[in-house]
């Protein structure tokens, strides 16, 4: 399963925020000049985190961004299942769209199933906290 440009940047933000102190504000472009990504897409992706709850956004002169939870209680799982806007790995998971003729009788959706829902298990056993284990490294990288 491949995932989609805004998840890989919605996970990075998160990163990027996590390898700083609690309390410190980042604003958009020092995350967007660290990755090489569009400032337009991170608004976007920072915007749905903060909805989510997993950024905190401060307005204002002096505002910026920072995790709006620990790290630790970040699953990485959860995030991906709010990031990501479809998990139809092949057309007969979408059943309004599914026209195969082999639907029915076919065993590759289950195993497809099955092997989507050993992704999602594997990756809900780890947080943010477990993503960010290297920090330093982290920090030295992305400034």
């Amino acid at each position: 399963m491949k995932l989609t440009n805004y998840t890989d940047y919605s996970l990075r933000v998160l990163i990027f925020l996590a390898t700083k102190n609690s309390n410190e504000l980042v604003n958009i472009k020092d995350i967007a000049d660290s990755y090489s990504i569009s400032k337009n897409h991170l608004m976007k992706v920072i915007y749905e985190l903060g909805k989510l709850g997993y950024v905190e956004t401060i307005r204002g002169r002096n505002g910026g961004i920072r995790l709006g939870k620990a790290p630790e209680l970040i699953n990485i799982g959860e995030v991906i299942r709010h990031t990501e806007d479809d998990f139809n790995l092949v057309e007969c998971f979408n059943g309004e769209k599914n026209h195969c003729i082999l639907s029915p009788i076919c065993g590759l959706k289950h195993v497809l199933n099955k092997a989507l829902s050993a992704y999602l298990d594997v990756l809900d056993q780890y947080t943010l906290q477990d993503i960010i284990m290297n920090q330093d490294h982290i920090r030295k990288l992305l400034s």
